[in-house]
């Protein structure tokens, strides 16, 4: 949380923008056949397929989707590049290629940026996507990043969030509410902060969450894992604004009710012992927290018997007629409705 002063710094200006981008993105390796020209023309080239072509966005607002007074560079193009490929898993797709987009106020030197790319590197190299194009420009509101991301899948292959059924189980993988809960660690050490410079923050407790929060990882295992079990989803949903938002997003879209049991939501232990010590309702978290980047699918009954047991998945609920609305089934049996309470970047 302690920033280094005295280090060099390099202009932006000294570089342009064309001796930037080139400067950033030198080291990037192409990993898809398909792209035929990356960075350093006036468009990306990608070869045709007979697949269907997935393509995803997301804008990144420091001080709306960010704070730097706790979240590092590298972490930060990491993350970047983890919004948008969850986005293409959740569409039982294989993430291909993605542009970066860049807008910094003068109070970023080359070296800032240098370490933002070194996470996009990372990310790219540990998903094998190729970074094939983007922009830079400057700010005067700090730093946005918009990250768009490709990627491919068999036309029969492709899941939507309308496809949802009657009797169809609710399957999410991982555990939920970690993202969440490491970002209030993160808030309260920097209101500590603010009062003492000098306190040193104890985060070794809250390793795991705090990792969920500043590095996320999207779930390319798991269509992977689908196709291994000769599973199809119904529907999928990454889980972005917390489970009851995305659960409901299905829901809508297909149709249909559902119950989701309390008891069955995957939850860290390290979870449970921050909630215990803020004071929160664990449920509530993996509810309402987001940021988990976890997929939530439903798959036909008919595969229980492939999926049970499996340590990536925990059924949680199932799917119901419309009429019978969208309930959480609570550890005293009590039905309550589920409401979307999750991120909503507009709240004030």
């Amino acid at each position: 949380m302690l920033e280094d002063k005295n280090q060099e710094r390099t202009s932006l200006a000294e570089l342009g923008e064309f001796g930037l981008i080139n400067h950033l993105t030198k080291h990037f390796k192409l990993y898809s056949s398909q792209t035929a020209k990356g960075v350093g023309d006036d468009a990306a080239v990608i070869e045709a397929s007979e697949k269907q072509t997935l393509v995803t966005t997301d804008l990144l607002v420091e001080g709306v989707h960010f704070d730097l007074s706790y979240m590092p560079l590298k972490h930060l193009g990491y993350k970047a590049v983890m919004v948008n490929l969850s986005d293409v898993y959740a569409m039982n797709g294989v993430a291909k290629q993605i542009t970066v987009s860049i807008a910094v106020s003068n109070r970023f030197p080359l070296e800032a940026l240098e370490e933002l790319y070194a996470g996009i590197q990372l990310a790219c190299d540990t998903y094998k996507v190729d970074l094939i194009g983007g922009d830079t420009t400057s700010s005067t509101k700090g730093m946005l990043i918009s990250v768009t991301a490709l990627g491919k899948a068999n036309k029969e292959e492709v899941v939507y969030r309308n496809g949802a059924k009657p009797t169809d189980l609710i399957v999410v993988s991982g555990d939920l509410g970690g993202a969440y809960l490491g970002l209030q660690v993160l808030e309260r050490e920097k209101q500590v902060f603010k009062v003492n410079p000098q306190s040193q923050p104890d985060l070794d407790r809250y390793t795991y969450i705090i990792e969920r929060q500043l590095k996320p990882e999207a779930r390319k295992d798991i269509p992977e894992l689908l196709k291994e079990l000769e599973v199809k989803p119904t529907s999928m949903i990454d889980i972005s604004d917390g489970l009851s938002s995305e659960i409901m997003h299905i829901c809508t879209q297909s149709k249909v009710g559902c119950k989701i049991y309390e008891e069955k939501i995957p939850l860290d232990p390290q979870v449970i012992s921050t909630c215990e010590e803020f004071e929160i309702d664990s449920t509530m978290v993996a509810l309402s927290g987001g940021e988990d980047y976890e997929l939530l699918f439903t798959v036909s009954i008919n595969d229980f018997d492939k999926i049970k047991g499996n340590p990536n998945l925990t059924v949680i609920g199932h799917i119901t007629e419309e009429n019978e609305g969208i309930n959480l089934v609570t550890r005293a049996n009590q039905e309550l409705a589920l409401k979307a309470q999750g991120w909503n970047s507009f709240n004030e």
